[in-house]
């Protein structure tokens, strides 16, 4: 299965333009609040229009403005998880699922709704309305409604948003369970790049309305593009760069000159650094630093680092590490060349 995605919408001043494949995987839209993942859902879905560009699913065509096609969500084979399940109140278990089944007869939609319910482990429930069960059991009822119709493409729009931290990581076991049987396409969006590290197979960033090509999990989190795609990923430490040569970069926010291991293009503008790979075990890259702020946690220490250039790095360890020290105000950290990241804009 397959999902070709170019499409650009404009609301008021933003001004959203996306385009991405995905085949047979789970793809994560990540990005920030604001920055157009659940309005790409929404087009895809047919909820919204985009104002130009095409959403082609397994060679069928969901929208084409050059071609005036935009067929209506019912027509679309996609199944849209909302962020609160959108569950009918008044409905029970089984009401809820059955509500879900599009086509057959009475008696079709009913053993379709009960084959669900079997599936999704929610024998026993059928009778109870959504206010009387659990965060997972809500969302099992919800995917079971959605995967009901077998859908082509599932949309995820950030299913956790709202739950603690321990609901939210039991929720996500199941989801990752649930979404090991189905064979369809996932888009998942998210602003969490720890879900999507974990349930995701690849993944776009966007920034501002815009999306950064699709690249692996392993790749983003390891060798980034763009500072876009750098900063959402964990990145804390940015600088513009002026290239001196191949591998040498001149870091002008920190004042301070690195090597890289990977090649500098002429049209890299920035560097990043994260904060786990600042150390004090020596090597070519060195960082003469006045130390500005210290924060201790339970187990580790991040230490705010002001450069020779005035900005301010910020350097992570064990704190063990960081009691360690023998000097708390003047402090040289190394990064390796392997860790500094030559970024686009």
């Amino acid at each position: 299965m397959a999902l070709i995605v170019d499409i650009q919408k404009k609301i008021g001043a933003f001004n959203l333009s996306v385009r991405f494949e995905s085949e047979n995987e789970i793809l994560a839209l990540l990005g920030a609040s604001g920055s157009g993942k659940s309005m790409t859902l929404k087009c895809i879905a047919g909820l919204m229009t985009p104002d130009s560009g095409r959403i082609i699913l397994n060679k069928r065509t969901l929208f084409d403005s050059g071609a005036k096609v935009n067929l209506p969500p019912q027509k679309r084979n996609v199944g849209y998880l909302f962020q609160q399940y959108a569950l009918f109140p008044n409905m029970t278990v089984f009401e809820n699922i059955l509500a879900g089944v599009r086509i057959g007869t009475a008696a079709e939609k009913r053993d379709a709704a009960a084959e669900k319910i079997a599936q999704f482990r929610l024998d026993g429930l059928e009778k109870l309305k959504p206010a009387s069960l659990s965060g997972g059991q809500q969302q099992r009822v919800a995917l079971a409604r959605i995967l009901v119709n077998a859908p082509e493409l599932v949309l995820l729009d950030e299913p956790f948003s709202a739950l603690d931290s321990y609901l939210k990581w039991q929720l996500e076991m199941e989801l990752a369970d649930t979404l090991s049987g189905y064979s369809g396409d996932v888009i998942y969006v998210s602003h969490n790049r720890n879900e999507v590290y974990r349930l995701c197979d690849s993944v776009s960033v966007l920034s501002n309305g815009k999306s950064d090509p699709k690249e692996t999990i392993d790749g983003l989190f390891h060798s980034p593009a763009t500072v876009a795609a750098a900063m959402i990923s964990g990145c804390k430490n940015i600088s513009r760069l002026e290239r001196k040569d191949a591998y040498t970069a001149l870091c002008t926010d920190w004042g301070v000159t690195l090597r890289t291991q990977a090649p500098i293009a002429d049209d890299a503008n920035f560097v990043g650094i994260r904060a786990h790979h600042l150390t004090f075990s020596p090597n070519e890259n060195m960082m003469n630093c006045t130390v500005s702020r210290v924060v201790n946690n339970m187990f580790s220490t991040a230490v705010m680092l002001k450069t020779p250039g005035g900005a301010i790095l910020r350097a992570e360890m064990e704190a063990a590490v960081w009691a360690a020290a023998k000097d708390k105000k003047n402090v040289t950290v190394y990064v390796d060349p392997k860790d500094v990241m030559v970024l686009k804009s």
